[in-house]
């Protein structure tokens, strides 16, 4: 689906741009690597709650992931 795929690139550039690792970035978020991996590459429907905790470890509105 092309909605995930936005949402998996949003959420790598962001994450990108904070020099964070996938690592980094699913200690904050409390999600599992290879989860966070299959999301940033829009193989994986991502839960509400999932994209609640990464906005915040992004700290970034959860409307920058989706848009």
């Amino acid at each position: 689906m092309e909605e995930l795929v936005k949402i998996g690139k949003n959420i790598s550039l962001l994450r990108k741009k904070q020099g964070m690792t996938q690592e980094d970035l699913c200690g904050l978020a409390e999600i599992d690597r290879s989860y966070l991996s299959e999301i940033e590459n829009g193989k994986m429907n991502v839960t509400i709650k999932s994209l609640v905790a990464i906005a915040r470890a992004l700290n970034c509105e959860l409307v920058d992931l989706i848009k």
